[in-house]
């Protein structure tokens, strides 16, 4: 399964839990993993509690690791100014594996899959969903 979603850029955290969700459902698989994966090296996913304080806290961790204005060699390679957003891309990673119990995805209470779009524009990013069954 794959879904576009539409970003605004700039540290955009969408929850992607409920088209994940869908998919596994859709599968009729009882048991196995939901591998999710972001195409682009601007964006990433990640499980985490998707409230306003988290992603703030979230954003100011990223902003002291890869500060979007620092003179990023990619910006002299490119001629762009998304240096940072590859870096913060890059550790946070483009794919998850959810495990699958009794056709349920094992999440946590408190626990989303969610898209962060990094990039200084909206894009449109493609989500691959895929179910394996045990």
């Amino acid at each position: 399964m794959e879904v576009t979603i539409k970003t605004k850029g700039n540290y955009d955290f969408i929850d992607i839990t409920a088209q994940v969700a869908e998919a596994v459902e859709a599968s009729n698989i009882n048991s196995g993993v939901a591998v999710v994966f972001v195409v682009g090296s601007t964006a990433a996913l990640t499980t985490m509690e998707y409230e306003s304080g988290v992603l703030a806290d979230l954003t100011q961790v990223l902003e002291k690791l890869a500060p979007t204005d620092y003179d990023w060699q990619h910006h002299l390679k490119w001629g762009d100014s998304n240096g940072a957003a590859h870096i913060k891309a890059a550790l946070i990673g483009p794919d998850l594996s959810i495990p699958i119990e009794n056709g349920q995805l094992s999440l946590g209470t408190w626990q989303q899959i969610v898209l962060i779009d990094f990039d200084e524009k909206p894009r449109q990013r493609k989500v691959i969903i895929k179910i394996l069954s045990d």
